[in-house]
């Protein structure tokens, strides 16, 4: 059964990151979708120190087993898409959730070609700077994005004022839709991913 992965990247398990995430769930599974809302939790999440090992490895592992990150990448390479949502800190993500994305990505979580949407939760400002951010690695790693009518932002500051949000709301659930639509046409017309050019990296300093 196609599934979709929702990470919820706040420290409050059912706060209004959840809600909005939520929202997009409960759409998804009744387009016939199955879900998994996994929460990063409130245990420190390790940034990348751009070490190499995961590369000289080759297991897809980061080489630090001490927090969430390899745990989720498993929770990653079993699904088919990806929503990630994070709350709005000083007009960027959280920085546990970049931490994780980044070190997952970059260790070699199976996430290539698999459709993902971004959703960002605010107070009132930094919304657009955030979803931008947390859009970023999608695209360095060929995952079609997963857009709705309006940007995927939610507003809300205490505890359940995101679902106060209808607009927020109505675009979540678009969200799912769209998710959905994607994932189906993806499976019924049974064709393979673009075949990726070798990689020619280009530095600017000789």
């Amino acid at each position: 059964m196609t599934k979709v992965l929702l990470i919820n990247g706040s420290p409050h398990k059912d706060g209004n990151t959840f809600i909005a995430l939520n929202e997009i769930s409960e759409t998804l599974n009744e387009q016939g979708i199955d879900t998994e809302i996994a929460w990063i939790g409130v245990k420190p999440v390790r940034g990348c120190i751009a070490c190499g090992t995961c590369k000289a490895r080759g297991n897809g592992k980061c080489a630090f087993d001490d927090d969430i990150c390899n745990s989720m990448i498993d929770k990653i390479n079993e699904a088919d898409a990806l929503v990630v949502g994070a709350p709005v800190y000083y007009g960027q993500p959280a920085g546990q959730v970049l931490a994780l994305v980044q070190r997952a990505f970059f260790a070699g979580a199976k996430v290539d070609n698999k459709p993902a949407a971004a959703v960002a939760v605010c107070r009132r400002g930094g919304a657009t700077a955030a979803l931008q951010t947390l859009m970023m690695p999608f695209q360095l790693k060929n995952m079609p994005l997963v857009t709705s009518q309006y940007w995927n932002i939610v507003y809300g500051m205490d505890k359940g004022e995101a679902k106060l949000d209808l607009e927020g709301m109505q675009t979540m659930r678009q969200v799912g839709r769209n998710m959905a639509w994607l994932l189906k046409n993806k499976e019924a017309s049974g064709l393979q991913a673009p075949t990726e050019e070798p990689w020619q990296p280009m530095h600017f300093i000789r």
